[in-house]
């Protein structure tokens, strides 16, 4: 269990992280965000780090970082804010750039319906997590809700090897506290079948949930998933 030092500490190094401005070029590279997508996959990354992904490269004496920033700013006002004038009032937008970009709305537009209906059920949380039956590796995922308990956003914090998956509070809770949600629920597969959760597990979940209760996002439910079967804590009345 976190003492109320640790506790302290995590929740300043992870709110000094997310509201610091960062440079690229002073991230190791490996946890770049383009480094961080192809190893991870697109959903471990955050909206910031899939805004320089699409960017790309900085302009001038402008960092990648610093266009992201501003460029997730107006998003944050509203997509009938976004247009090419607007975009290209940010220092180190190019037309090229701007077009990128709205053309990765217009097509998000087209293509994605927002699924709104809230996860009320235990069947409505695992069909969310189906795709973390079959996985080869361990998987760790947080969703993100709101207080309607609809999803917000559905990330994969980690991927571990065959039989471990190893998560550390901070790097579960930094994208929540920006998606301001109401509670999380995190899950995570194992590829061996058994569905009973490890000393690991129990330990983590402790963690997580002392973690959300200091911070104001309660962990609602830790789930684990095999091929045939699923264990959740809250069920099992651990949480």
């Amino acid at each position: 269990m976190f003492n109320c030092t640790t506790l302290s500490t995590f929740i300043f190094a992870t709110l000094s992280g997310i509201m610091g401005q960062r440079k690229l070029r002073n991230i190791p590279e490996i946890d770049r965000p383009r480094e961080k997508l192809t190893r991870k996959g697109q959903a471990a990354l955050s909206d910031f780090e899939l805004l320089e992904v699409l960017i790309g490269n900085g302009a001038g004496k402008t960092d990648v970082s610093t266009i992201a920033r501003q460029v997730q700013k107006l998003l944050q006002r509203g997509t009938q804010h976004v247009n090419l004038e607007t975009l290209q009032q940010i220092k180190g937008v190019s037309t090229a750039t701007a077009s990128k970009i709205l053309a990765s709305l217009e097509l998000a537009k087209r293509h994605l319906l927002l699924d709104v209906r809230p996860l009320k059920s235990q069947q409505d949380i695992l069909a969310r997590l189906d795709d973390l039956r079959t996985k080869p590796q361990e998987h760790f995922v947080c969703l993100s809700l709101d207080g309607g308990r609809r999803l917000l956003a559905q990330r994969t914090v980690t991927v571990g090897t065959l039989d471990s998956v190893l998560a550390h509070p901070r790097e579960v809770f930094s994208d929540p506290i920006v998606d301001r949600a109401a509670f999380i629920i995190v899950a995570h597969n194992h590829p061996s079948g058994n569905v009973q959760p490890s000393d690991k597990d129990i330990m983590l979940t402790q963690q997580l949930a002392a973690a959300g209760q200091l911070i104001g996002i309660p962990l609602h439910d830790h789930v684990i998933v095999t091929k045939t079967d699923q264990f959740s804590y809250r069920q099992n009345h651990l949480l």
